[in-house]
């Protein structure tokens, strides 16, 4: 899709009312967090472990290389149901009760919908990461002093992105048979945010009911019972034992 605007004049706000000024309807039911759906990973493994710093690892290194492929991914599943995010199926970026806006240097507001809040996203995000000054990627190139807040402008943007497809486009998702891969790509995100305080708390919270289901720490496998030695005696209890894996 092409880029209407110049993405570099742009920055994001929120509001929780319509264009015309009307508050937006009530809540929809959340399909997505009908059980029958929150079930379904692509992995079951303790994301925490896998965000966690290595210790041979850079911090900045380390948050360079994933917000990059964060990026990627979160391009890639949103482009899976671009041909469903129209300017008159999402004729604005809506997320549960939030729509976002996008303001221009001047403060100016922009109404855009949500395939063209889409588009400034990633273009802008593409271009930063891109950037060799912003994310260094030759031998001795120091990271910016602003590293820290570009990470952060990028991951809240991905957010939002990730947000309006679990309000705006759930349904479709199912229909391809994709809610494994985006529960585990947001599951992933979050846990990452969380661990290197990249998002407010306050930006994230419209969607804290899924948050909660999906990056809760995966319970300890229960470790196998120990075989019973031929000429042991067997507990009364132990004909009606189920191991559950």
């Amino acid at each position: 899709m092409g880029v209407l605007v110049c993405c570099d004049c742009f920055f994001y706000r929120k509001s929780k009312t319509k264009p015309n000024g009307k508050k937006p309807p009530a809540e929809e039911k959340k399909q997505y967090l009908e059980a029958e759906f929150t079930k379904v990973r692509v992995v079951d493994f303790d994301l925490k472990e896998l965000v966690l710093l290595p210790r041979e690892i850079d911090l900045n290194e380390w948050l360079a290389s994933n917000t990059t492929t964060f990026f990627n991914l979160i391009n890639l599943q949103y482009s899976t149901i671009s041909e469903f995010c129209t300017g008159d199926t999402c004729q604005a970026m809506t997320a549960c009760n939030t729509i976002y806006y996008w303001y221009d240097e001047r403060g100016k507001k922009t109404k855009c919908t949500a395939p063209q809040y889409v588009d400034f996203v990633m273009s802008l995000v593409q271009k930063l990461v891109t950037e060799e000054e912003n994310f260094p990627t030759k031998y001795g190139k120091e990271f910016p002093n602003s590293f820290d807040s570009l990470v952060k402008k990028i991951c809240r943007y991905l957010f939002h992105v990730l947000a309006h497809l679990y309000w705006a486009h759930f349904k479709e998702t199912v229909a391809l048979d994709l809610q494994g891969h985006l529960n585990t790509l947001y599951a992933h995100f979050i846990v990452f945010v969380r661990e290197f305080n990249l998002v407010d708390p306050k930006e994230t919270c419209i969607m804290d009911d899924l948050s909660e289901i999906l990056c809760a720490p995966v319970p300890p496998t229960p470790a196998p019972a120990a075989p019973s030695s031929p000429n042991s005696t067997p507990s009364p209890s132990s004909h009606n034992h189920v191991t559950e894996r």
